[in-house]
């Protein structure tokens, strides 16, 4: 159960009128939100392409959102938008219900397929963040599908349904950029191993000083893509040429970035671009992060096709799960750990 340091912050909010200090920044780790801008440029590709004669054309599109930024967002990904208004809605309706319900979920063992916990990593980091989340694991849904709450009773068939349709945008996206890098269609489906596949319910609620806090830290995904699914309210900040820029949501569409394991794979000619979310003073949000990995015995390196005596391989080969442990174990302060992975000079 929580403890009363790890309480969950959507309980805390509602009760106080300053972040405690325990939710506090340094000064020198602030979220400086006068200096962020809003960039309209991050490529909103249409994917209805993919499966026609433009699809070479898509493809390329793809390929330079993942070099120039490492972020883009599509429509006409083929989810219904029944789908998507299904999965906000339950998920509001989870955090929503009673403490004493929520707490049914809570663990901060981070080994737990199914959990309900707040900041990042309650174990390990001095500073929490302004965020509690429901985790779950989801690939292959029959394995997991049972440990899923019991409340709200559309749950398991709602977030069933999302999660079935995100993974087939995740292998279609998967494909064209393996297809990108001048890889055959099912190389990176192949690294995948068996396959993983989790996501993240967060839920930010409103803070009464937002300027002090992060919903999260700056980052960078450790999985191979994430698909995020954002409620109407605006807090993703993405790092572009050395500026923070917001990117608000557009209805319908997902934002995807890739993660540590393409930047591997392509041997750094895409870039896993670290990413923040923000929290304000009057609206709660939400945000659903898919988060698409390799299977934990899946053996992660650079594609041998991209390595070459110009081009020599910059990452020693890993599985995921040592990849893994090492995330989180290090946590959000230190924004990557692909530089443990390094070949040695």
């Amino acid at each position: 159960m929580a403890t009363t340091g790890n309480s969950l912050v959507s309980d805390l909010a509602s009760r106080i009128s300053s972040v405690p200090s325990n939710y506090v920044r340094p000064i020198s780790d602030r979220p400086n939100l006068d200096e962020v801008s809003l960039d309209d440029s991050i490529p909103l590709i249409d994917l209805q392409g993919l499966t026609g004669p433009n699809r070479s054309e898509v493809v390329k599109r793809i390929g330079q959102a993942c070099q120039d930024y490492g972020f883009f967002q599509v429509k006409n990904h083929g989810i219904p938008e029944e789908v998507i208004d299904k999965m906000l809605c339950v998920s509001r309706e989870f955090f929503y219900l009673p403490e004493s319900e929520r707490l049914k979920n809570y663990s901060d063992d981070p080994m737990k397929t199914t959990r309900l916990s707040t900041s990042f990593n309650v174990r390990t980091e001095k500073v929490s963040n302004w965020r509690d989340y429901l985790r779950l694991h989801c690939y292959p849904l029959e394995d997991y599908m049972h440990e899923w709450p019991e409340n709200p009773q559309s749950f398991k068939e709602d977030v069933a349904d999302y999660c079935r349709n995100a993974r087939g945008l995740a292998l279609r996206l998967l494909e064209a950029i393996s297809e990108s890098l001048g890889l055959e269609r099912e190389y990176i489906d192949k690294v995948l191993s068996e396959h993983g596949q989790h996501m993240a319910i967060n839920y930010y609620p409103p803070c009464p000083q937002p300027k002090l806090t992060y919903g999260l830290p700056s980052h960078t995904d450790p999985n191979v893509i994430t698909v995020l699914l954002q409620g109407d309210v605006p807090g993703l900040q993405v790092l572009k040429d050395g500026k923070w820029v917001a990117v608000n949501p557009v209805p319908y569409t997902f934002i995807v970035n890739i993660g540590d394991q393409i930047q591997v794979l392509s041997n750094d000619r895409y870039k896993s671009v670290l990413h923040r979310a923000i929290v304000n003073s009057s609206k709660e949000r939400i945000s659903i992060p898919t988060f698409y990995c390799p299977s934990p015995d899946a053996v992660i390196g650079p594609a041998p096709h991209l390595i070459n005596d110009d081009n020599p391989a910059l990452y020693r080969d890993f599985s995921y799960s040592e990849y893994y442990e090492k995330f989180w174990n290090r946590g959000l302060a230190t924004e990557t750990c692909l530089d443990m992975f390094k070949m040695k000079a």
